[in-house]
């Protein structure tokens, strides 16, 4: 979902961004503030995100 370089983990961003009536992107699973907090995230939180909260968000969403 992310590419991870020595310095920083990029965004799960597929380009399909849309709201879903719940707050959550169609395409990532980030909520907005999670995509407005992005930028400000450490590496080990964005780490979190990608690897166990947006995987458990998808899993429960099908």
């Amino acid at each position: 979902m992310a590419i991870e370089n020595s310095t920083e983990i990029e965004s799960p961003c597929i380009g399909i961004c849309r709201l879903d009536a719940d707050g959550y992107c169609v395409g990532c699973q980030r909520s907005g503030e999670e995509i407005a907090l992005w930028i400000t995230l450490t590496p080990a939180e964005r780490r979190h995100l990608i690897d166990e909260v947006l995987p458990q968000r998808e899993a429960a969403r099908r």
